[in-house]
């Protein structure tokens, strides 16, 4: 007997079938379900600096991953209703239209969503209608670790050696064969899929950028077939940790980030193929060292919900005060990549032409941008928001106050010397030539440093650096000075 005959499923980055408890849920309860995902135009306004929200390249994934979902949904008897406006609004007015009885969702862990989750139960509890909620964005479950968000360790390495000891990830739930509508529901009654335009967003390039590590495309298909390819055609699983600090092509990492960002992905998923690798194939460092990867973004989703609104402050979750500066003539050298520096610079030109960046290379621009430039931390934060395809809201918050120095991280003065780390993770100069151009022809020896070039004309003649390619903004020797004293 089911206890509903209708519910609504409300989905925002759990854009998936697979392992969705939400969905399992309604399903199992209620004799009809209607999945329902609203474009709230407060995600795609303006950041406190100005930039776009949701930006073309994470608008883009996002649409493609709905349009996805919404034909796996189809094939299964279902769709999916799109709908524009703030879901506190949507959600009780669909609810009485369709005479719905409970709405599931899944729980967010940040400010901006919790608040608009408690609109939504307010506005559902005043018209009678019953609300589910469940944790479903980490590895380990909220309700598993053995401790509440207030007492989540604040240093990464004890936090994963208590999980590990003490938890083991949940099974995943099953994806529902079927999925029965409210009747009299059309096709034409769900609303087509809204387009960057109709968003307010800038319009994307047609053609995607060669250049770019992967063709993202949004969805749970491209995420399990990506999974396929990288574990199971290529094997590339068995050597990630050797390779995951990378910078060019599609396998030097896993690139999950995106779908799993989204919730297309389901870490869960992942943990159980990574054990099924494990058991078929090899079981090494690099298999431990993904499912170590899935635990940061773990750790970094507990420390949102322990530290609350203060993981966007200023002073990060320390409360670290320091001297930012808002210095936009710099930092838009630095977004632009026309800093003087190759190697931030091609990262940077990277993140711009296709809204990934390699974790390598966010680790050294963050770096650049707060030390060398001592520019506001929230400017990078906002700029990463607006651009990554793989925006995840608690990973990048949670990384910009580590690279701050303001976060829980026992070094606090963390800094990345970008000539070392060019020089480890490019030493031929490769990635820099890649996104570069006007450096293709610098040889070797000066790639790092083209404007040490000028001391011999007849190289910087035929290289034309001084022309084409700007001396640096900051003297990199200085401020590797003050912080490795």
């Amino acid at each position: 007997m089911k206890k509903y005959t209708t519910a609504i499923l409300w989905l925002r980055n759990d854009l998936r079938l697979h392992d969705n408890e939400a969905l399992a849920r309604a399903v199992r309860d209620a004799e009809y379900v209607l999945p329902i995902f609203c474009f709230d135009p407060r995600n795609f306004g303006k950041t406190p600096y100005g930039f776009p929200k949701t930006g073309a390249f994470r608008t883009q994934f996002l649409l493609e991953s709905l349009a996805d979902l919404r034909l796996g949904m189809t094939v299964r008897g279902g769709n999916l209703l799109l709908c524009s406006g703030k879901p506190e609004n949507i959600l009780p007015t669909l609810a009485r239209e369709i005479k719905a009885e409970a709405v599931y969702f899944h729980e967010e862990a940040t400010d901006e969503e919790l608040r608009v989750e408690e609109a939504v139960r307010e506005a559902l509890t005043k018209i009678g209608v019953k609300e589910h909620s469940y944790w479903g964005a980490t590895l380990m479950h909220i309700d598993d670790v053995p401790f509440s968000p207030e007492q989540t360790p604040d240093i990464f390495t004890q936090f994963r050696k208590i999980v590990e000891k003490k938890v083991t990830p949940r099974k995943t739930f099953s994806t529902p064969q079927h999925i029965k509508l409210p009747s009299g529901m059309d096709a034409s009654a769900f609303g087509e899929l809204s387009t960057l335009a109709a968003l307010g967003v800038d319009v994307a390039p047609s053609v995607p950028d060669g250049r770019a590590v992967l063709p993202f495309k949004g969805g749970e298909t491209q995420a399990l077939s990506r999974l396929n390819a990288y574990f199971w055609e290529r094997d590339c699983l068995k050597e990630y940790k050797e390779t995951r600090n990378g910078l060019l092509g599609a396998d030097y990492s896993s690139k999950f980030s995106a779908w799993l960002a989204l919730g297309c992905l389901s870490p869960r998923y992942v943990y159980e193929e990574v054990k099924r690798y494990e058991a078929e194939r090899i079981q090494n460092d690099s298999t431990y060292w993904l499912v170590f990867e899935l635990l940061w973004r773990d750790f970094f989703r507990f420390t949102a919900l322990k530290y609350d609104t203060a993981l966007f402050r200023k002073a990060g979750i320390m409360n670290v005060k320091k001297p930012w500066q808002e210095d936009w003539e710099r930092f838009d050298l630095w977004r632009r990549g026309q800093t003087g520096i190759p190697f931030i610079d091609a990262n940077m030109r990277e993140l711009l032409a296709t809204g990934f960046m390699s974790n390598r290379g966010r680790q050294n621009v963050a770096s650049f941008l707060v030390r060398d430039l001592n520019v506001h931390w929230l400017m990078g934060a906002e700029w990463f928001e607006s651009q990554l395809i793989d925006y995840d809201v608690c990973s990048n918050y949670g990384n910009w106050n580590y690279a701050a120095g303001i976060g829980n991280d026992p070094r606090e003065d963390r800094y990345f010397n970008i000539m070392r780390q060019a020089g480890m993770y490019d030493p031929k100069g490769e990635y820099v030539r890649h996104w570069l151009p006007e450096l293709r022809a610098v040889p070797s020896a000066y790639i790092h440093e083209p404007h040490r070039m000028s001391m011999d004309a007849q190289k910087q003649a035929e290289c034309r650096v001084g022309v084409e390619y700007p001396i640096p903004i900051v003297n990199l020797e200085e401020t590797a000075r003050k912080f490795q004293r």
